[in-house]
């Protein structure tokens, strides 16, 4: 079936890895206990820390103890949902300081607006929230990009390595999932992808091969019209 909509993940996909763990994870590990601290009333934060409670299973954990265990997932890099809304609170005010700007690899840039061009709908699907993605397309290195998507999902529609994670994410685009291109570095979303119906392509940008799936280096190489 001819491709509708293309799903693509962010990290080693449109962005690199190190622009995450070398960048944003630090800025958020050092002024995420300051911003907590000072927001921790606003219905929006407390609603997240009430989640952080539920989540490690310390009902009882006071502000300070709330605040290791999110610093702590930080260091583990934890799918956790309630860490990612206030990474992205705490990303978004150094993004609007103009402290941050979002990677963005030059090829991902032209295929996205080539693409979004010649009508294909795109979207993002990231462990990262909804909210963190809009601010690095949003504020990144090739500027505003936000308008080349229809939608963005994240962990709230389930787990990036789980099947059903993709059937969510297909009955909220309504698209069947074989006009569905995904584009990921990661075998195992890739895997489940696949199972879900959709089709899909590798991003292996330091060469070497995602087995089951075909495999690119760039975006550049993709050509939509196989499908």
């Amino acid at each position: 079936m001819p491709i509708r909509a293309i799903l693509t993940d962010i990290e080693g996909t449109t962005s690199a890895v190190s622009f995450v763990f070398e960048v944003l994870f630090p800025y958020a590990f050092e002024n995420l206990p300051q911003f907590v601290i000072e927001h921790a009333q606003e219905p929006a934060v407390a609603a997240q820390l009430d989640a952080v409670r539920a989540e490690s299973g310390e009902a009882g954990a006071d502000l300070i103890r709330g605040i290791e265990i999110l610093l702590q997932w930080i260091v583990e890099d934890r799918k956790a949902t309630p860490l990612k809304a206030l990474q992205g609170m705490v990303w978004q005010q150094g993004y609007e300081a103009g402290l941050l700007k979002g990677h963005v690899y030059p090829d991902a840039v032209e295929a996205l607006r080539r693409w979004h061009e010649e009508g294909y709908a795109l979207y993002v699907y990231s462990s990262g929230s909804v909210q963190a993605q809009q601010l690095l397309f949003g504020c990144s290195v090739a500027g505003d990009l936000r308008s080349l998507f229809d939608g963005y999902f994240d962990t709230t529609s389930g787990p990036k390595r789980e099947a059903r994670s993709y059937l969510n994410i297909a009955d909220a685009i309504g698209v069947p999932g074989d006009e569905i291109l995904f584009l990921s570095d990661v075998v195992e979303e890739l895997d489940a992808a696949q199972q879900a119906g959709m089709q899909t392509i590798g991003l292996a940008r330091e060469g070497g091969r995602l087995v089951g799936h075909d495999t690119v280096a760039s975006f550049a190489v993709i050509d939509l019209g196989r499908f």
